[in-house]
């Protein structure tokens, strides 16, 4: 059975063996408003913790930015502060309400929540690590518990199995991509560096090759000769078609992946086949499916 299929009945096991098991209890009710997003109060704490969360992120941003740092760094270590006690309240709070703790201490989540918190810790015995702070970022990942988003995982189950099956293929292309890479930039070389500074040397080549075959074009290297304009043409053009090649050995697997999980199941309306396994009604006339018992 896929990992995709598995991980939501997965969190559901874990969520169960965290609930407290007496319901009248303060901790159960703590645990209903902080872990269930199924309830009102639920989704209110978690939506202002999302925004708690994308305050902190803007906050780190602009002190990354000398001017506003300048003109509002008090404020801003204030505003760390803040950001600091109530995440390490969150993260109590958490850890006091459920039943095992070891599991939400080493779950996804929680270790997300502990990663959160601990860049503030370090800044106090090593500054440097201050922009560490912008990991609590991941905290965003609860979004997923938040909006019920978790059943979309089997739905990237395809992607992800596409990707996989793809590796190999693209591995094999992006090594034939590198050494074209070398080749081109080591003719543009012999094209220019007589005549033109910026191709002083073969890796320089082959950087402005890479640069040009991906149509990045940064133009702080450009050929000068009639010979490296015309082979500068060509690997234009053949970084357009190279682009396509990864596109479609994904787009081929990801048909694949999709045909697996079709079935032989026929309409008896229109007799068109090749539903997906949970489908209720024909893909086409839209009459209902009769599933084997």
């Amino acid at each position: 059975m896929s990992l995709f299929r598995i991980l939501p009945d997965r969190i559901g096991v874990i969520q169960k063996q965290n609930r407290p098991e007496d319901e009248n209890s303060w901790r159960y009710k703590l645990y209903v408003i902080i872990f269930q997003a199924n309830t009102l109060a639920g989704r209110i704490f978690d939506t202002i913790l999302s925004i708690l969360i994308l305050a902190n992120i803007v906050l780190i941003l602009s002190e990354s930015v000398d001017t506003i740092a300048a003109r509002y760094g008090s404020l801003f270590r204030k505003l760390d502060l803040f950001f600091l006690i109530v995440f390490t309240i969150e993260y109590i709070l958490r850890l006091s309400c459920v039943r095992v703790k070891k599991n939400f201490v080493f779950s996804t989540f929680g270790l997300l929540d502990l990663i959160a918190i601990l860049p503030s810790f370090f800044e106090y015995f090593f500054p440097q690590s201050h922009m560490l702070m912008i990991i609590r970022s991941f905290r965003l990942l609860r979004i997923f518990r938040i909006y019920g988003m978790v059943k979309f995982l089997d739905e990237s189950r395809e992607l992800v199995f596409a990707l996989i099956r793809s590796f190999r293929k693209i591995f094999i292309f992006l090594f034939f991509v590198l050494i074209l890479a070398f080749l081109l930039g080591s003719l543009m070389y012999l094209a220019e560096y007589h005549h033109n500074e910026s191709f002083s040397s073969i890796p320089q080549s082959i950087y402005w090759s890479i640069v040009t075959l991906t149509t990045v074009g940064y133009g702080d290297i450009t050929p000068i000769t009639p010979m490296g304009k015309i082979l500068a043409s060509f690997i234009m053009i053949l970084g357009y078609s190279i682009i396509a090649v990864p596109t479609g050995i994904i787009g081929g697997n990801m048909i694949k992946e999709l045909r697996k999980n079709q079935n032989d199941l026929i309409c008896h309306n229109c007799n068109i086949k090749g539903h997906q396994d949970d489908a209720l009604f024909c893909r086409k006339c839209g009459d209902e499916l009769h599933h084997s018992k």
